[in-house]
């Protein structure tokens, strides 16, 4: 897999996308193959949209936890 590490969230969803309509073709021909090749790409670019997201929160300070406390 390339270096994806200076694509920006927009390109990385883009190419989520283009992937996983590869991966409904794949599973509509049955090519458990190129089935299991597009599922580890994706992963890792799941990884990396999930990685940038959180150095976004992070950077505007975003707090992701739900408090559930009553008050």
């Amino acid at each position: 897999m390339p270096d994806i590490s200076d694509k920006t969230l927009d390109e990385l969803q883009s190419s989520i996308s283009n992937l996983s309509q590869k991966l409904s073709f794949a599973y509509r021909m049955n090519n458990q193959g190129m089935i299991n090749q597009l599922n580890m790409v994706i992963e890792g670019y799941r990884q990396e949209y999930s990685k940038k997201m959180d150095a976004l929160f992070a950077k505007q300070q975003i707090d992701t936890r739900i408090s559930v406390e009553q008050k």
